[in-house]
């Protein structure tokens, strides 16, 4: 019976990495299936979705882990999932969005923002942040880049206002614009500054 795991690591970013998790997903008889890696503040993070057919495959997974916890200086966590990984999605249509917001770094930006989407039901597929000396005045401005699936059933125009509403607050920029071939609710396919 397939075995299903999700894996996470973290460690100060270094040639190799990537190799040496291949390797313990390779040793320890598992099949990568899927993967996110990224850089934070020179910190290399990755999460990884692995499959197994081997039979009583956590303990050599966990001594793998603890081995490259040890020799690498990585920090790694695995967890067992429940049977096969859900289908991505809530069945209900959906829509593809991008949000970006841009504006002097300051706190509360992604806060204020995920919190009206996740009112809408709005779901988050990926999310990049970063700051940035301004070319001149060396002002930090921060920029947040998100995907997003929007149920159908969630008013475009509703959402617009509510966004707006946050970039005044802050006093950001905010587009939100749908994925390319999507259409925005109303019909058209559009981008909006907010």
């Amino acid at each position: 019976m397939k075995q299903w795991f999700a894996l996470s690591a973290i460690g100060r970013d270094r040639p190799g990495i990537v190799a040496d998790l291949a390797e313990l997903i390779y040793e320890c008889d598992c099949n990568l299936e899927d993967s996110s890696m990224t850089m934070l503040g020179g910190e290399f993070a990755v999460l990884l979705l692995l499959s197994s057919q081997a039979h009583n495959i956590e303990p050599a997974l966990s001594s793998a882990c603890k081995r490259l916890e040890w020799e690498k200086r990585l920090t790694v966590f695995f967890r067992p999932l429940q049977g096969e990984p859900r289908p991505y999605g809530t069945g209900q249509p959906l829509q593809a969005y991008e949000l970006r917001a841009t504006g002097v770094d300051q706190a509360g930006i992604v806060a204020k923002i995920t919190r009206c989407l996740a009112e809408h039901g709005i779901n988050i597929t990926t999310l990049h942040t970063h700051s940035h000396p301004e070319p001149g005045s060396g002002t930090a401005i921060y920029t947040m880049q998100v995907q997003l699936d929007i149920p159908a059933a969630v008013g475009i125009p509703t959402l617009h206002q509510r966004l707006e509403a946050i970039a005044d607050s802050l006093h950001i920029h905010i587009d939100l614009m749908p994925m390319a071939g999507q259409e925005d609710g109303l019909g058209t396919e559009t981008r909006r500054q907010l």
